[in-house]
C-alpha cells in the first residue's frame, strides 16, 4: 500500500488530520497501537476551543458536536469566601469553549471515509500495530 502521509495516533488531532488531508486530495495512514473498539470506547478530555469547533464546522464533521455539545461561556473561581466569574466571551472578544466527549467525535470522523484496515483485509484485531486506519481521496 502506498500513502502520502504517515500519522501516528487514531486520536481526535490524528483523525481530523486526515480527514482534513483527504479534502485536499491527500492520501494518509493512521497508525495506532490500540484496538478500534478501544479507541472509540475511551473518554477523552471534553474540551473544544472555538477554533477547533469553527474548523470542524468547516470540515462539515459539527452535525453532531452542534447538537449535543454544550457551549461554555465562563467558569467562576472561588477563593478567600468570594466568587468570581470569568466570562469568555467578555475576555476573548466573544470566543467560547464546548463540551463534548471525544467518543463521539471520533466515531464520527472514522466514519468520514476512514477504512479499518484490519477489517478490510479480513483479519480484524490480529496486527500488532491494532488499528491501521487509510483515508482515501474522495
Amino acid at each position: 500500500m502506498r500513502t502520502q502521509v504517515g500519522i501516528v495516533g487514531a486520536g481526535p488531532a490524528g483523525l481530523l488530520l486526515s480527514h482534513l488531508l483527504a479534502l485536499r486530495g491527500i492520501d494518509s495512514l493512521v497508525v495506532e497501537d490500540r484496538s478500534r473498539a478501544y479507541c472509540e470506547a475511551r473518554q477523552r478530555a471534553g474540551l473544544l476551543e472555538d477554533g477547533t469547533v469553527n474548523l470542524l464546522r468547516e470540515a462539515d464533521l459539527a452535525q453532531r458536536l452542534d447538537a449535543e455539545g454544550l457551549e461554555h461561556g465562563g467558569i467562576y473561581l472561588q477563593f478567600a469566601g468570594e466568587r468570581h466569574h470569568l466570562d469568555f466571551r467578555d475576555l476573548t472578544g466573544g470566543r467560547t469553549v464546548t463540551i463534548y466527549a471525544h467518543h463521539p467525535a471520533a466515531r464520527r470522523r472514522r466514519g468520514a471515509g476512514v477504512r479499518d484496515q484490519r477489517h478490510r483485509r479480513g483479519r480484524p484485531g490480529h496486527r500488532p500495530a491494532g488499528a491501521v486506519l487509510h483515508h482515501r481521496r474522495r
